[in-house]
């Protein structure tokens, strides 16, 4: 107890004179201004939900499934659905990541199309679709045959345009995610 008393004992003297009290009024308040915005109580404005894009994949199928590696490839047809303007836009890119669940295999697949500028519809016809087949050898990064496991994939579609430094994307529509049994 008396090792306290002589910690704030010095610490009273100096705050019982007119500027000790300034000094502590300043540095309480200087705390307050100075909490961190997640301390707050305040919660996130509540946004309205994104709306869907106009690229989007309309149909996906996965075959065979369950994939056996030594019979062949695997393959990932998408049926892809243009926007009514491409906007600039000269290449269609689709492209799947295959992970198994340790993470230790993946695979990358991708597909570039070009695309032929097309004049969007004023009488409601619906807009044009592009068929896209991505083919997976059933081997790994490491390009050695992938282990029997269940996978995840997701498939993606982006519109590319033609930048000063290469290809830019445009719009990317809403991935589509599964699994796949390979035996």
């Amino acid at each position: 107890m008396t090792i306290c008393r002589s910690l704030l004992t010095p610490c009273s003297e100096s705050f019982g004179s007119w500027s000790g009290r300034v000094i502590w009024v300043l540095l309480c308040a200087t705390l307050l201004l100075w909490t961190p915005p997640y301390a707050s109580a305040k919660s996130k404005p509540h946004r309205a939900p994104r709306p869907e894009p106009e690229l989007k994949i309309l149909d996906l199928n996965v075959s065979p499934n369950p994939y056996i590696a030594s019979s062949g490839p695997l393959q990932f047809s998408a049926l892809v659905q243009l926007p009514k303007e491409l906007d600039g836009a000269t290449l269609l890119e689709v492209s799947s990541f295959i992970t198994s669940p340790s993470k230790n295999s993946l695979r990358f697949l991708t597909e570039r199309k070009p695309l032929e500028p097309h004049t969007a519809s004023t009488n409601g016809a619906a807009p044009p679709h592009v068929s896209v087949l991505l083919t997976w050898d059933g081997l790994d990064q490491k390009k050695t045959p992938a282990g029997a496991g269940l996978y995840h994939y997701e498939v993606r579609a982006k519109l590319l345009a033609n930048g000063e430094k290469g290809p830019r994307t445009q719009m990317v529509a809403w991935p589509k995610r599964g699994t796949i049994e390979v035996k």
